[in-house]
């Protein structure tokens, strides 16, 4: 397959992406001072709902993760269609529910926390808009920090909303959890990847047409975020499984032609399980591009780019980042705008049965 050559200019894209160590400090030191607020919110209460499309699921996703690995709490993704089209009424007394936009203007995930709240929730916006409907609405709002993005692929609003999501985690898990302490080390940590060499992966996807990505554990958000900015910005269909989907069943389609890439964690049960996958993949004849994991990891696979050295809880808030450096740079290898993908704009919107 031909590719063009890489042209020399800097987009929003990746300017975007660079800023993102600033935007995750700025992130903190705003709304680490919210988590007694929030405390106060969810006391009387027992779970939590996320509400959120696209990057915003992803992002909530990780959130899942970690509110009922790290702060105890039984967390769940919300069908705002339940709410938007079939109008259920649940009782959500004993909830705590979030809802996740960059805009904070998606009228469906607008119309899902107002359902929410008459059905007797609590509710949080996490958006980067502080006078967006979404959280004008909210019981209390967590802004991020981080700043316009004018390029269509979320990044640093993306980095920014899994930071909020870990304060919130915070604040409502038990005192010794950690999070927070390891929160604290995520901008230094994005700083440090920033100046990785992504044009051997970048090389590696342009050269196929069939391209898989996998994921497990805290680290299956990330890999279906990394899945869906190769499909906005570089207009391919990829899919994104998570490691178990994957090992039933559509493992068989696996071949010869197929890049896999593969997230993993660098620490905690699931790291080993990865190494074991990639081995698989390349047994079947795939191809392997691997983003973070262990030191086995990254030599059982033919392309592998470093991933942050954080504790799992965390390290998901900083491994999408050389994720978004590859696809900036493949956008560009393939002749396209990453800065203005086709079809697409800032905010979406999704029928809301109206």
């Amino acid at each position: 397959m031909s590719t063009t050559a890489q042209p020399p200019a800097r987009t929003q894209m990746a300017s975007e992406i660079a800023e993102q160590p600033a935007a995750a400090r700025r992130t903190l030191d705003h709304l680490r001072p919210e988590r007694e607020r929030l405390r106060a919110l969810f006391q009387g209460r027992r779970r939590v709902l996320l509400v959120a499309r696209g990057s915003s699921d992803n992002a909530a996703i990780y959130a899942r993760y970690l509110l009922e690995v790290s702060a105890g709490v039984p967390a769940a993704l919300a069908a705002p269609s339940v709410a938007t089209h079939y109008r259920a009424r649940l009782d959500l007394d004993d909830t705590l529910v979030v809802s996740v936009s960059q805009s904070g203007s998606t009228a469906e995930i607008v119309e899902t926390q107002e359902w929410a709240r008459a059905c007797g929730a609590a509710t949080v916006s996490v958006s980067n808009v502080a006078d967006s409907p979404l959280a004008a609405a909210a019981d209390l709002a967590l802004t991020t920090q981080a700043g316009p993005e004018v390029a269509v692929p979320a990044t640093k609003t993306y980095l920014t909303q899994m930071v909020a999501l870990g304060v919130l985690a915070d604040a409502l898990g038990p005192a010794d959890s950690g999070i927070a302490a390891d929160l604290g080390r995520v901008p230094d940590a994005v700083d440090g990847l920033l100046g990785q060499d992504v044009e051997p992966a970048a090389e590696a996807l342009a050269g196929v047409e069939r391209v898989i990505v996998s994921g497990r554990g805290f680290l299956l958000g990330t890999a279906l975020e990394t899945a869906l900015k190769m499909e906005e910005t570089c207009l391919r269909p990829v899919r994104g499984y998570s490691y178990a989907d994957l090992r039933h069943g559509p493992i068989s389609v696996v071949g010869d032609g197929v890049l896999a890439v593969l997230v993993a964690a660098a620490h905690g049960p699931l790291a080993e399980p990865m190494a074991e996958l990639a081995d698989d993949l390349r047994a079947r004849g795939a191809r392997v591009l691997g983003l973070g994991g262990t030191p086995a990891f990254g030599e059982r696979c033919d392309v592998h780019l470093a991933g942050p050295d954080l504790p799992e809880t965390v390290e998901p808030v900083a491994s999408i980042v050389p994720a978004q450096m590859m696809i900036e740079r493949l956008a560009l290898r393939l002749g396209l705008d990453p800065d203005n993908p086709r079809g697409l704009n800032k905010v979406t919107q999704t029928d809301v049965g109206r």
